[in-house]
């Protein structure tokens, strides 16, 4: 009996997710926007009830982060005044000054990689095609940050 040979496909998964980005596996690649699969009043529903959510999560998670860095500031504060810490203020300035200095050659050099610009368009034509989903989650971010 003649041996079988078996052939196998090679698939890079590499080069398979740098071509196919998530958003893409979501909403479906071979049907395009979300705007061919569902109406204009479902969209505004869906985009403003998912921006809701996320702007009242956005809220909530604001206001303890504020609280947490206002409070350590604070709690930092009087452990110095009351003398259970020393700051050494020069090291803070030093510190503070180089990360300036870090910040303004980075801000200087202003050339993007081209990951980062192919990213950039990809959300940019994903936010054209679908408008009615996007105004809608806008208008349900904002008033979820409100209530």
């Amino acid at each position: 009996a003649g041996a079988k040979e078996d052939s196998f496909n090679v698939l890079d998964l590499v080069e398979y997710t740098k071509n196919r980005p998530w958003w893409r596996k979501v909403f479906a690649p071979s049907s395009g926007s979300s705007a061919e699969k569902y109406n204009v009043a479902t969209q505004l529903v869906i985009g403003g009830v998912t921006g809701w959510c996320t702007g009242f999560i956005f809220q909530k998670v604001g206001k303890l982060a504020a609280t947490a860095v206002g409070g350590g500031f604070f709690l930092l504060q009087i452990a110095n005044h009351t003398g259970y810490i020393k700051v050494d203020w020069k090291l803070v300035e030093r510190d503070v000054n180089k990360a300036k200095q870090q910040l303004k050659f980075h801000s200087s050099d202003n050339r993007t990689s081209t990951e980062v610009k192919s990213r950039v368009d990809e959300v940019i034509i994903f936010l054209k095609k679908n408008v009615i989903l996007t105004g809608g989650f806008a208008g349900g971010f904002l008033l979820g940050m409100a209530s």
